[in-house]
């Protein structure tokens, strides 16, 4: 065959198969050509690219996407833990279950007034199910008059080591316990209960349905004790056992499990007005903070407002020896690497808790994060849009009030710590973002009760008697700011 004549062919042959439409997919028939002996040229293969040009743009290059990359790589490092469903509850409206079904015995640890601190510490160290114990007059009442916590602790331990703030009426109380426990006197509960700034004891009777409990912690009680018609204490219901419950069965219950689909910004949970703590403040202004708060977690920040972590009342039960105590004086981000080594030795393995979500988060994303870290709160942080045609996460702007620490402050021997990065070269806080809001258990809980007909009070009341006397030293610089973000350091 003639060279310039098989160069023409395949010229043509390339001008076709680029200007042409891509063949159809092949199906029998086209196969078939094969068979009956028809010979195909092969001069010429169209290359992929070539046989598809022409088609139209993908419709992927145009869809929104539906996750930010950062909130995809937040789940695959997270995944949600499947939820087991107890068959028990299946379809019962959760009006009809009582509270004494959620609750058990051996939730129930028992002190007496006339119990040391120390006596009534280590038994709430080893009551991990409920992180209280319930305080009764003597060991014959089955009466419970009060209780003792992790809050409770934690304001014991800042009178002792001299750096609590008391009301006027209080500074003798506060110096006489210092001066007890620095003699090494045992010091019974009874004594010091002026200076646990408790919340109302309510008491349920296991018959009592869980519109009634869910009524009270949508009004920012923290916990009930539940009580048999002998008055005898059959369990502890708190306001983190109720979600759990509701999400573990919230399957069962369909006016509820119907939110859990909407984005925090959609459903109005959460508030704008936030207390944290600088990362590089010492420890003691966040225990302070807590205490004359009323609060059980606070966030700690970087300079720009980043979350780099928390810190929690429950925490204090690593600075429960003497040992430990130095540790007072360490920063916030030091104390946080504590927590996170205690907790790896824990569960061997490193752990890095994430306390935070956004506003573009669902309910059922921060349900499942309160439930996982056993947390009464999720820091809301600022977040980009997950769509281009949606906006941004609006800036609060808030005024940020930062005391300067007290150089009369007490110091304690022995406060010397390792070097510890700076807060902003943290993995924490790339991951997160910029502090804006915060959303908790008595939110959720409030939306739950309101969203199923009923009128829980207005937790603000809860939350303001639960705050410190005026009297103290840093209530006035609070008050002044909280407005919206308040950063200690």
């Amino acid at each position: 065959m003639d060279p310039n004549t098989t160069s023409s062919r395949a010229g043509r042959d390339s001008k076709e198969a680029s200007i042409s439409p891509p063949p159809p997919q092949r199906t029998g028939s086209a196969s078939s050509l094969h068979k009956s002996g028809h010979v195909i040229n092969h001069s010429h293969r169209s290359s992929f690219a070539e046989n598809l040009r022409g088609l139209p743009p993908s419709p992927r290059n145009q869809r929104h996407p539906s996750f930010t990359q950062a909130a995809i790589q937040e789940l695959l490092n997270h995944p949600p833990a499947p939820r087991q469903h107890n068959p028990r509850f299946a379809g019962r409206d959760w009006r009809d279950i009582t509270v004494g079904e959620l609750v058990s015995k051996d939730d129930v640890s028992w002190v007496e007034m006339d119990t040391s601190v120390e006596d009534a510490t280590m038994a709430l160290l080893k009551n991990t199910s409920s992180n209280v114990v319930v305080v009764r007059e003597n060991a014959t009442s089955s009466i419970p008059i009060s209780t003792f916590d992790y809050n409770d602790l934690n304001a014991y331990i800042l009178v002792v080591v001299g750096l609590a703030h008391p009301p006027e009426d209080l500074v003798e109380l506060y110096d006489t316990v210092a001066k007890k426990a620095q003699a090494r006197i045992s010091i019974p509960l009874r004594d010091v209960q002026p200076i646990f700034r408790k919340e109302s004891l309510i008491i349920l009777q296991s018959d009592d349905d869980l519109a009634k409990a869910i009524e009270i912690f949508g009004s920012g009680i923290h916990r009930v004790l539940v009580t048999n018609h002998n008055g005898e204490v059959i369990g502890i219901l708190s306001q983190l056992k109720l979600l759990e419950f509701f999400w573990n069965e919230g399957v069962n219950f369909r006016v509820i499990d119907d939110l859990y689909p909407k984005l925090l910004r959609d459903v109005g949970v959460g508030s704008q007005q936030i207390i944290a703590v600088n990362a590089d403040s010492p420890l003691t202004e966040a225990l302070n903070l807590m205490n004359q708060e009323g609060l059980s977690s606070v966030a700690v920040v970087d300079n720009g407002l980043n979350v780099v972590g928390n810190i929690s009342t429950a925490d204090v039960r690593l600075l429960t020896n003497s040992t430990s105590l130095p540790l007072l004086q360490s920063s916030c981000m030091h104390f946080i690497s504590v927590i996170l080594t205690e907790k790896g030795v824990e569960k061997g393995k490193d752990s890095f808790p994430v306390f935070y979500v956004n506003p573009y988060s669902t309910l059922a994303h921060t349900v499942a994060k309160l439930v996982a870290t056993h947390s009464h709160r999720m820091w809301i942080v600022e977040s980009a849009s997950p769509s281009p045609s949606a906006p941004g996460t609006p800036s609060l702007g808030p005024t940020v009030f930062v005391p300067t620490p007290s150089s009369s402050q007490t110091s304690l021997p022995g406060s010397h710590f390792p070097s510890v990065p700076p807060a902003s070269t943290l993995p924490g806080s790339h991951l997160s973002g910029r502090l804006i809001g915060v959303v908790t258990l008595t939110d959720i809980l409030n939306l739950f009760a309101r969203s199923t007909g009923l009128n829980p009070a207005d937790p603000s009341e809860q939350r303001a008697r639960r705050r410190r006397s005026s009297s103290s030293s840093v209530r006035p610089s609070i008050e002044s700011s909280r407005a919206s973000l308040d950063i200690r350091r």
